[in-house]
């Protein structure tokens, strides 16, 4: 079932003084006003939830890439010491667990690359709102 949209009769509509309009379409404006910041609270809610997620990965790959290297590169490097020079044990060790963060930082990375500061659903909906603002005063 459709909505019905009561009008005032045309006579009625056409009899209105310009500063009934004008009052029509201001509050009309202050309305859809209302409507566009509502949408706009609820992307960028969106896209903070998003970025809270790629700050925990690059959190994450942090911790790990610290940890990683201080307790099971001395592991390694240990183990490593009794084939080849210490210096090199430890190298190696480091090195395995420096590209153990990197890939998480990749990771977070791109959860970063994939966030949009401005939200678009919102910019596109002011435009439809200007154009029909335009019409309407036309």
């Amino acid at each position: 079932m459709k909505a019905r949209i009561d009008l005032p009769p045309a006579q009625e509509r056409q009899d209105r003084s310009l500063g009934e309009l004008m009052s029509e379409m201001t509050k009309e404006l202050g309305d859809l006003f209302r409507k566009e910041v509502e949408l706009a609270k609820v992307e960028i809610k969106e896209n903070a939830k998003r970025a809270s997620r790629a700050g925990m990965m690059f959190g994450a790959a942090a911790v790990l890439g610290l940890e990683a290297i201080m307790l099971v590169a001395l592991t390694i490097a240990w183990s490593l010491d009794a084939i080849v020079p210490t210096g090199i044990a430890f190298l190696i060790a480091s090195m395995l667990f420096a590209g153990g963060a990197a890939v998480v930082f990749a990771r977070g990375r791109k959860e970063a690359a994939d966030l949009k500061p401005v939200p678009e659903q919102t910019a596109e909906t002011l435009k439809e709102d200007v154009r029909w603002a335009k019409a309407r005063l036309s």
